[in-house]
Formats: structure tokens, C-alpha cells, sequence
């Protein structure tokens, strides 16, 4: 069984792998030693953004490989668990920028981290950089880490969370990037998604399992379910919530054509627990009522 290495603060983290501590909520690492052999997991306790020059070890998040490579970003998340097992003959180097939430309280960037989905998909998804990308990241921590060892005054704070927004706001840049040249993999995605749904309403199972979810699909297709998110939205103009919601009206307007067909029976076949449950989100998204729809058509 791995050991489970409870990362509850950077002082920690410094302490277990050996880096110098400069600040005890915030800091920049850099690894360029071979890492133990032996696995382990971490349970991460604060944000922690990586720059990879090469993949030395395999990560994963629950039963799902992180996807990563050389010259890559991978991130990680106060409450994730990830488990971390070196590959023989490949020695770690990489970088890294550690800050605890409460360095951000109270600041711009503090307000804006959950607008960074990628900390929230990292654990499957990583962010694959070209050369050039590479330098303005590398360059970025580096002035990050400049700064923690200049003499602190009155502007240090404001001026190391600006540079870590900044690096965060490049690295979306470079997310989406990497979405658009993804574009035909999404669009099998899409078009798995696509099947995997007609399938979950026509062969019975939403009436077995209950509503169509978000999570369920996202499983199905081995994504994080905010990666998956991402994906759909940027491919649809929607999210994957509403994607769904159109689906199932659709599905139910169909159902609703067959006279032969209660509304209740039409509930229970979508998934809905409860009847009133189904007629309530028929008009929500209609305007009319299950039976006032069969009326007007």
C-alpha cells in the first residue's frame, strides 16, 4: 500500500522533499536529482503549478492516468489526492510554484482562482507547451523567484500574486490553444458523447440509473468531469448541464407524441423520480405543460 503524504502546508512539502523554504506561503522549487523509486500519494493542501522539461514518473488520479508528458504543466489543487510512481532511468526535471489559498485571500487573484479550471481537470489533463511557450513559463517562475529572494517591503505580496496571475492567465492562453488543436479529438468526443447519451435514453437505462448527469458521461469517456465540461462548451457554445436539459426536452417530446404514453410513464422512462418532478422541468424549459404541449401539437 502507498504512503500517503499529507501535504498540509508548503513547510512540508520543502521539508519531506528537501527544498529550501523562503516563504512559508509561497515558493518556487526546482528538482534536478533522481527522485525514490518507492510510490506514494499526496494529498495536496495547497495550489501547486509544475513545469515539467521531462516526464519522470507516472501520476494518477483515482483509477485515471494523468495525461502527461516532456515540456508539459501539470497542477494540482488544495483537497486532491494524487498517487506518484518514478520511472526507472528517467531522472525529474522540473520547476515548480507552491502558494497556500491564504497567500491569495484578498487579492484579485484570490477572487479569480476558480475561474482556473485546469486546477480542477489537472488530474487527468495536463497542459502540453511548445518551445516558445516553454520559455515565457520558465521565464515567468523565474521572476517569481527572483522576487522571493529580494528583501521583502510593502510592494513584494502584490507583486508575487500579480506574476502568478499573469503566469495563470498564460497558461489559459495556452489551454485554449491546445483545445483548438485538439479540435477533431473533441469532435469524437462529442460524437461518442453524443452516442453514449442516445443510447442511455433509448435502451432503458435512464429508467434504471435515474436523469442522464454530467459525471456519468464524463466517466464513460475517461475525462475529469471539468475537463469534460470545457470541452463541450467550447465545442457547442453550451455546457454539458444544458446540453443534457435540451437532450432530455427533446427525448420528451418525442415520448409525449405517443398517445399511448401517460405523462407519468414518460417520467419514469427519462429518468425523473417523481412525476410532478418531470412536469415542472417540461415547463420550465416549454413554457407549457406536458399536456398543454400535447394539446398545441
Amino acid at each position: 500500500m502507498m504512503d500517503v503524504i499529507a501535504l498540509d502546508s508548503i513547510e512540508t512539502y520543502c521539508r519531506t522533499f528537501d527544498f529550501p523554504l523562503t516563504h512559508p506561503l509561497v515558493g518556487v522549487v526546482e528538482c534536478n536529482e533522481p527522485e525514490k523509486l518507492k510510490p506514494y500519494m499526496m494529498n495536496w493542501g495547497f495550489y501547486a503549478l509544475f513545469l515539467k522539461d521531462m516526464a519522470s514518473c507516472t501520476i494518477t488520479y483515482g483509477k485515471t492516468h494523468y495525461d502527461h508528458g516532456d515540456k508539459s504543466i501539470i497542477a494540482f489543487a488544495p483537497g486532491q489526492v494524487c498517487a506518484f510512481e518514478a520511472i526507472p532511468g528517467k531522472d525529474p526535471k522540473f520547476v515548480g510554484v507552491l502558494f497556500h489559498p491564504d497567500f491569495i485571500h484578498g487579492t484579485e487573484l484570490g477572487r479569480k482562482i476558480l475561474r482556473y479550471s485546469f486546477f480542477a481537470y489537472s488530474s487527468n489533463e495536463a497542459l502540453h507547451l511548445s518551445p516558445s511557450e516553454f520559455r515565457i513559463v520558465r521565464n515567468l517562475i523565474e521572476i517569481i523567484q527572483t522576487e522571493l529572494e529580494m528583501a521583502t517591503d510593502d510592494h513584494t505580496h502584490g507583486i508575487i500574486c500579480d506574476n502568478i496571475q499573469l503566469l495563470l492567465d498564460y497558461c489559459v492562453r495556452f489551454y485554449n490553444r491546445q483545445f483548438t488543436e485538439r479540435h477533431e479529438l473533441n469532435r469524437d468526443v462529442l460524437q461518442r458523447f453524443e452516442n453514449l447519451l442516445n443510447e442511455y435514453l433509448i435502451n432503458g437505462d435512464a429508467e434504471r440509473l435515474g436523469l442522464p448527469t454530467v459525471n456519468y458521461f464524463a466517466d464513460k469517456i475517461n475525462l475529469s468531469p471539468n475537463y469534460f465540461g470545457d470541452l463541450i462548451k467550447r465545442e457547442t457554445g453550451t455546457s454539458a448541464k444544458e446540453y443534457l436539459r435540451r437532450k432530455l426536452l427533446e427525448a420528451a417530446k418525442e415520448q409525449l407524441m405517443n398517445p399511448q404514453k401517460s405523462v407519468s410513464q414518460v417520467a419514469q422512462s427519462l429518468g425523473f423520480q417523481y412525476p410532478q418532478h418531470f412536469v415542472r422541468f417540461f415547463k420550465r424549459m416549454t413554457g407549457n405543460t406536458p399536456n398543454e404541449f400535447r394539446i398545441i401539437t
